[in-house]
């Protein structure tokens, strides 16, 4: 299958993998899977959100596959993975679940980041036994674990039943995105990014989010409105990082700094000035740096040097 029409050149392009494979989850829904970087690197697993690809992470993929072995995946429906009737948090438990004893050697532990609805899959994951075997830390990105509809803020009017009705027909619209242009980009701006995010930027997200089939938008749309994880958060028990933009709207740094409150083990929470949800596009070098971070603490070190302190949390650029 032909790789996605995003862009074609710059930090953003999709680059080649190493090695492509396809992933059986455990109700037979097939995954596209990318590996890049060197085989004998230590591992990142990266689990993108609603209506993106492993496109998404262009900019981690470039700069962490020098000296990591980076696993991405296309969520079912997403990207190159087809479509499956069953849109459940389970089935994205399972499909985690798959990627992992596909890519990883039995007892090898991995850094996991998820973002947004990638997130989510790592929360619904978090008492698999799967996941524990292999997770020796986690960065959640811009995500949350319930109320997503009701504490959005991409509908500007004050939080009540008319704001989270508006909200829920925008997100769970059935209709076509059409092609990506000069007023499409505004309006994704608007709702997923922050107001200093680069032309180039928001070119490469319009360009992913625009891919997303509108049946398989519709139908995740409905999961995420109905999300309650917050007993996956209480799961989640390896050594968590927690990250988001001040000027998200999808999921506002509320939901963040409830997860970073409520983890087992919270490695403490990074608050970016003026970024949207979007992060790991919007800010790849802080996203990155967090990425070497836990994987320097958690994966190449020996076991008994695992336990340090949380940090206390850190607001970027204060």
């Amino acid at each position: 299958m032909s790789r996605p029409p995003h862009v074609t050149s710059g930090p953003y392009a999709p680059p080649r993998p190493t090695r492509q494979l396809t992933a059986l989850s455990a109700d037979g829904a097939r995954l596209h899977v990318e590996v890049h970087g060197p085989e004998d690197a230590p591992p990142v697993v990266l689990a993108h959100g609603w209506t993106c690809s492993t496109a998404f992470w262009a900019a981690q993929i470039r700069e962490l596959a020098v000296d990591h072995r980076v696993v991405a995946y296309d969520q079912r429906g997403h990207g190159r993975s087809p479509a499956s009737p069953a849109c459940t948090t389970g089935a994205l438990a399972d499909d985690l679940e798959a990627v992992l004893a596909e890519t990883l050697e039995r007892g090898e532990k991995a850094v996991i980041v998820g973002h947004s609805m990638g997130g989510m899959t790592v929360m619904a994951a978090a008492a698999r036994p799967r996941f524990r075997e292999h997770a020796a830390a986690v960065l959640l990105c811009s995500t949350g674990s319930s109320r997503l509809i009701a504490e959005a803020l991409v509908i500007p009017l004050r939080a009540g039943a008319l704001r989270t009705r508006l909200t829920t027909g925008v997100l769970a619209s059935r209709a076509p995105l059409g092609p990506v242009t000069p007023v499409a980009k505004r309006i994704l701006k608007y709702a997923t990014m922050g107001a200093g995010s680069a032309p180039h930027m928001v070119d490469a997200c319009a360009r992913i989010v625009h891919a997303c089939p509108r049946a398989v938008r519709h139908a995740w749309a409905g999961v995420l409105a109905e999300l309650d994880l917050d007993a996956g958060v209480r799961e989640l028990r390896v050594p968590t990082a927690v990250l988001t933009g001040t000027a998200d709207r999808l999921t506002p740094p509320l939901h963040a700094r409830a997860l970073a409150a409520a983890l087992p083990h919270s490695l403490g929470l990074t608050e970016l000035p003026g970024i949207g949800h979007m992060t790991p596009v919007e800010a790849p070098e802080p996203v990155n740096g967090k990425i070497r971070e836990l994987v320097a603490t958690y994966v190449t070190v020996t076991p008994a040097d695992t336990g340090a302190e949380a940090p206390e949390r850190i607001t970027e650029g204060s």
